[in-house]
């Protein structure tokens, strides 16, 4: 068991005062059976009226009004500063237990799992000439095959394209990544999993953090830093964690703050302000992991 500390702030600054809008903040760590949260404490600055919520994946939304009642907040800088302390304890190989049903692809999940999986089993991006649809067919070599096979194979076809860190804001569409034959983790966690999807798979987009101590994994060159990957939903394990970037399969050093349909649901810093149009000067953002080994 690895007990972590990540210490996560994104700051904005200004060329002149501006008006703060409302901030959507996704920074708690999800919890979950490999992952037991210690301790969390948010700040921002200037002060806002901090609320937090559940959106409809489950996932811990904060929001910070900066305008409570006539009082409207006008500054140059906006400081998020976001400390988590958890335990990891997901294992680096893991063993998945697929239901006997779902062992070899295709198969079809139960129809409560297809009424619940919704949205989450229906691509999402266009592809009129089914290039996409296409690509991902090309993974499948025999009929049946092995699911988990099928869906590695699919994983490491996405990290065969170059990976580029990449700063602007957005994601590349699927098409895009595949074209461009490059892309971020964010990108190649989209195209997984819109490709997963179109082999009928429910797959969601995982968002959190990377935990690098070797610093020999693909994102960050530090111990840790922002990170997407993909969950896919196979009957019997459930959620199966897959992060292409890094050919990877399972959280061993994966701490997720959000899960959901799209990438732009799972922004770790959303909001806006009111000013001049070119009041905007620059945004940073800097994670710091620190870890120590826990006695079991």
């Amino acid at each position: 068991m690895i007990r972590l500390r990540i210490h996560h702030t994104t700051s904005y600054n200004y060329h002149q005062p501006v008006s703060l809008g409302v901030h959507r903040l996704m920074l708690r760590p999800r919890e979950g059976h490999d992952l037991r949260l210690i301790s969390t404490n948010l700040t921002v600055t200037p002060p806002a009226v901090v609320t937090w919520a559940q959106d409809v994946f489950g996932n811990a939304v904060a929001t910070a009004n900066f305008q409570a009642g006539n009082f409207q907040t006008i500054t140059q800088h906006l400081m998020i500063d976001s400390v988590a302390e958890l335990e990891l304890d997901a294992p680096a190989w893991p063993i998945f237990d697929i239901a006997a049903s779902a062992i070899n692809y295709p198969f079809q999940y139960s129809r409560d799992e297809w009424t619940d999986l919704g949205a989450l089993a229906i691509p999402q991006y266009p592809d009129p000439l089914r290039r996409l649809r296409d690509w991902a067919c090309g993974f499948i070599h025999d009929l049946p095959t092995d699911t988990l096979a099928l869906l590695k194979d699919l994983s490491n076809g996405v990290s065969a394209l170059s990976y580029q860190m990449r700063e602007d804001d957005g994601t590349q569409s699927p098409l895009q990544t595949l074209d461009r034959g490059r892309g971020s983790c964010r990108d190649f966690a989209v195209l997984f999993v819109e490709a997963a999807r179109c082999l009928g798979f429910g797959a969601r987009i995982a968002s959190g953090y990377l935990y690098n101590p070797s610093q020999t994994l693909i994102g960050t060159s530090d111990a840790g830093s922002t990170h997407a990957w993909a969950e896919v939903y196979v009957p019997g394990e459930g959620w199966i964690t897959f992060d292409p970037t890094n050919r990877s399969i399972g959280g061993s050093n994966l701490i997720p703050v959000a899960v959901a349909r799209d990438i732009r649901q799972a922004m770790p810093v959303a909001g806006s302000f009111v000013g001049a149009t070119n009041a905007f000067h620059q945004m940073l953002v800097a994670v710091e992991v620190s870890s120590r080994i826990v006695d079991q």
